[in-house]
């Protein structure tokens, strides 16, 4: 009986999935693409998340740096038909995605002339001599 049962074993079928190489320029123009994409469909928050910054690649590794842990959460929903879209249009299966979260991102805003004269005083306290021996004012 063990050897009848041989005959029942389906043969495997290994498919074989493209993994043409491929450019930094040509990840981010399909990169650029998805978000436009994302865009007209009215998914704005995620075409933001996309051009956030531009992606780094690393081989078939690529990373996107996001200011926080809820951009990741957005970005990890979106991800896996962002995979599907740069798989099949650089012909390549083994890219993958990583997502830094990097929070010193959100500190740059725009900083008015109080908040730039207290970081420069951080930085060096002696500023505060400059200002009152010369009488200088920092909103003029």
């Amino acid at each position: 009986m063990e050897e009848s049962s041989k005959n029942f074993v389906k043969p495997v079928n290994h498919t074989v999935l493209p993994t043409e190489p491929f450019t930094e320029t040509e990840m981010l123009i399909q990169w650029n693409n998805y978000a436009k994409k994302l865009g007209n469909k009215g998914y704005r928050i995620m075409e933001s998340l996309l051009l956030i910054n531009d992606p780094k690649l690393n081989g078939t590794e690529i990373t996107i740096e996001l200011p926080n842990e809820g951009s990741k959460l957005d970005f990890e929903s979106e991800k896996i038909g962002l995979l599907g879209h740069l798989r099949g249009h650089l012909h390549n299966h083994d890219i993958t995605i990583e997502v830094i979260v990097n929070e010193t991102m959100e500190n740059k805003r725009s900083l008015n002339d109080q908040d730039r004269y207290n970081r420069l005083l951080e930085i060096n306290p002696n500023i505060e001599l400059l200002r009152t021996t010369f009488g200088l004012d920092v909103n003029a």
